[in-house]
């Protein structure tokens, strides 16, 4: 029982809670560059709220002569702004006295990034809305990604200086807010405006759209955009977490070897390589060691073969060779050292304790007779919760010589490729997110243009603005399909085709069609749409993503059953994210805008529980940040970012008060880094009294672990024995991932007589990766 509900509040807790009550809300409109639709969603939410009796007034917006900006103005009223000059351009602060003296409950405000004019009662617009906050009124502003210092530094780097702004706001200005909304817009979407003069305007100095708005340098911001909210997204998670009580699971010149056995889990350990050598910036070398003259069984002729064709499609290198000692060990080193290989990636071992003290291990014998050959054990999660992995794509593409003539076939493809329709795709965390709206939103938008379009399929799910949004759009009637005693209805392909329209909008693109139609999912309709020339605009949520079902059912306790292949993601033309905090999705929920009244508080008490909408906002943000990454390097591979390969890693780096220590730390902090992981540094004390130079060691660890940004704990026990259960209980507890320790001191007899630690830990923790770091020699 948690006692804290019941103890009276101090009065501190009490002048706390009351100034949390008498202050308004902030909420954060965060877009990638100018053009996102962050000003015109401003609007159009306070529009949404005046028509719920909100008092809504607009603070400032930027000037503009958009127009669907404009019309979103509609009847809201605007306090005049305290217009200045600066270098012969005109500015604008906001009236604080007059807000003050006007009172809304809402105001909404342009452009966060912005110094005031000398002589304002406050030098930035931060501050003014800090001000207005504390005065009891609530605030809507925007903001773009780069003008948060941290991220403008990543991007300017990565785009070569062509992001250029100096309007910031504080790094930790997110944490402050309330809620915080992204626009993910698509660069192909970010161009399309910019050809109409949608919002390149001469007066914006901060950046220059002829020289930023190329395609790969929107990509990087975009890409930007998801990973950083993706790791705020995580610090909320964490905290949930924690206040929840909840508990559960260099370089340019590194070369990555894969050993593998012609058996199931050999593509597992080539995915796992290639993640690794992608982020590490290495070459990737995959070998198979087999006795001579051993005949390969079926199975093993099908496993060889789907391994090999892996290996090619990731640009690594495949050998099979001789195992010509009976050491696989001395095999894999002289190998290793041939090639200069920099980490091996091993399986599992699959021997027992007695068989490891009869032959010894082979990451020891790998260890103590190599020099600077790190060993990464991948994880055997086949029992525990199955293998989530990214998709791999190919990296060394042939250079075709533009002078050449096509064949036959190869014009056949050109062709094909032409005449296919385009695919984009609506994701969101979860229902309820805005998908469905934002795809007729936009229907209406290109037939305004004069586009051919036409609803294929719809569920409203009895939501009133999803339903008034429709508009005039034409909609192809469903098809009626008998079945046993009675009639089903299910989307009309057939129609849709003969009817031909330009594009069509489908809606939830991973539904399982009803018995007697042609194909059994939706997404196979879509691909004979596409197929007929028909471009399809369509919606689903991440948890639909096929190799996502995992990760989902351990966030939610639920295995989703429908689901949609990774491959058609892949190959859809634009996917883009539909993003809303946890809080205003429940808050959805709670007003019948999502379910009906008697599905919400089981929904609410279930599937969308604030634990569960966190963590799967922060998977939808990092896969479609993967996804951006995936085409940014097709477009340019300098610019891509090498993010995480799983939702949310940890990193557990295990030390003792040796020389090695700091450099475990470093090699630990550089994998955090590379993964966008959290990082612990644990060392646990067995002795008393530590000495005079341990407790200098303890301390320069402990100042190196913090500098890197990590977390660095102590923890303590009278028995040496007990080392090991004190890390396994904390590394559990972590919700580790990845564990990172060094090699064993201990000498083969010792490792006979007493064990090792590094032994047990990899026999206890087999469900999570492991990688021992070698002594320098």
């Amino acid at each position: 029982m948690n006692d804290k509900q019941f103890r009276r509040k101090t009065p501190d807790e009490l002048l706390e809670s009351i100034q949390k009550i008498k202050k308004g809300r902030l909420k954060i409109i965060i877009g990638t560059v100018s053009g996102s639709g962050k000003t015109y969603h401003m609007l159009q939410e306070g529009n949404v709220l005046k028509e719920r009796g909100i008092d809504v007034v607009i603070g400032l917006i930027s000037e503009t002569d958009r127009k669907k900006t404009i019309d979103q103005i509609r009847s809201l009223e605007k306090i005049p702004t305290i217009n200045w000059i600066e270098k012969g351009l005109i500015k604008q602060d906001l009236d604080l006295d007059a807000i003050i003296a006007r009172n809304p409950e809402v105001v909404l405000i342009d452009a966060l990034a912005h110094q005031n004019r000398t002589g304002a009662m406050f030098p930035t617009r931060l501050d003014d809305i800090n001000y207005l906050i504390s005065k009891n009124i609530s605030i809507i502003t925007t903001l773009n990604i780069f003008e948060i210092k941290e991220v403008y530094d990543k991007a300017e780097k990565l785009t070569g200086g062509k992001v250029i702004s100096n309007l910031f706001v504080p790094e930790e200005t997110l944490a402050l807010a309330d809620e915080v909304k992204l626009l993910d817009v698509t660069p192909e979407v970010i161009l399309q405006r910019s050809k109409e003069d949608f919002y390149i305007e001469e007066k914006n100095k901060n950046i220059n759209p002829y020289q930023f708005f190329h395609k790969s340098n929107l990509a990087v911001l975009r890409e930007l955009a998801l990973r950083f909210i993706a790791s705020e997204v995580n610090d909320e998670l964490d905290e949930y977490r924690e206040k929840h009580g909840i508990i559960g699971p260099s370089g340019a010149s590194e070369k990555i070897l894969v050993t593998v056995q012609y058996h199931w889990n050999g593509s597992i350990l080539v995915r796992r390589g290639q993640q690794i050598s992608k982020r590490l910036g290495g070459d990737l070398h995959v070998v198979c060691f087999r006795p001579p003259n051993n005949k390969l069984t079926n199975d093993e002729l099908t496993f060889k073969r789907s391994i090999i064709k892996l290996v090619e499609k990731v640009g690594g290198i495949f050998e099979e060779l001789s195992l010509n000692s009976h050491s696989i060990a001395s095999e894999i080193i002289k190998y290793a050292i041939s090639r200069n290989v920099t980490s091996i990636v091993l399986g599992q071992s699959k021997r027992t304790r007695w068989e490891e003290i009869v032959n010894g291990s082979i990451i020891n014998k790998i260890l103590r007779k190599t020099q600077n050959i790190d060993v990464f054990i991948v994880a055997d999660r086949a029992e525990k919760d199955g293998e989530r992995v990214l998709p791999t794509k190919q990296v060394n593409k042939e250079i075709v010589d533009p002078y050449r003539r096509l064949s036959q076939q190869e014009l056949v493809h050109e062709i094909h490729k032409i005449k296919r329709g385009s695919l984009k795709v609506y994701i969101g965390a979860a229902p309820g997110v805005g998908k469905t709206y934002t795809m007729l939103r936009e229907g209406n938008e290109l037939k305004k243009k004069g586009i051919d379009i036409v609803i294929g399929l719809l569920e409203t799910h009895g939501r009133k603005d999803t339903q008034d949004i429709v508009g005039d759009l034409e909609i192809v009637p469903r098809k009626v399909i008998p079945y046993k005693e009675t009639t089903l209805e299910e989307m009309d392909t057939e129609s849709i085709i003969q009817r031909n329209p330009e594009v069509v909008l489908i809606d939830e693109l991973a539904h399982t069609n009803v018995p007697a139609s042609k194909f059994n999912k939706r997404y196979k309709d879509v691909e004979e749409i596409l197929e007929a020339g028909i471009s399809v605009i369509s919606t689903m949520n991440i948890q639909h993503v096929e190799s996502l079902i995992d990760s989902v059912e351990q966030i939610t306790g639920i295995r989703v059953r429908e689901t949609v292949p990774d491959q058609i993601l892949r190959d859809a033309n634009e996917i883009e994210l539909i993003d809303i905090s946890p809080k205003a999705l429940r808050q959805r929920m709670r007003e019948g805008r999502i379910y009906a009244s008697i599905k919400i508080e089981q929904s609410l008490n279930h599937f969308f529980k604030t634990g569960n909408l966190i963590a799967l906002r922060e998977l939808a943000l990092r896969e479609v940040a993967d996804d951006v990454d995936e085409r940014l390097e097709a477009w340019e591979r300098d610019l891509t970012l090498r993010g995480p390969w799983r939702q949310e890693e940890v990193i557990f780096v295990c030390v003792n008060l040796k020389s090695n220590s700091e450099r475990l730390i470093r090699r630990g902090f550089r994998i955090a880094y590379r993964l966008k992981a959290k990082l612990y540094v644990a060392y646990v004390k067995e002795h008393d009294k530590l000495s005079g130079d341990e407790m200098f060691l303890l301390k320069k660890i402990k100042e190196l672990t913090e500098r890197l940004g990590g977390s660095f704990e102590m923890y303590e026990t009278t028995n040496r024995r007990h080392i090991f259960i004190e890390l396994v209980k904390n590394i559990r507890e972590k919700k580790t991932t990845h564990v990172i320790m060094g090699q064993s001191a201990r000498t083969r007899w010792e490792e006979i007589k007493t064990g090792s630690i590094v032994q047990k830990l990899l026999r206890e923790l087999r469900y999570l990766d492991v990688l021992v770091v070698a002594d320098i020699k």
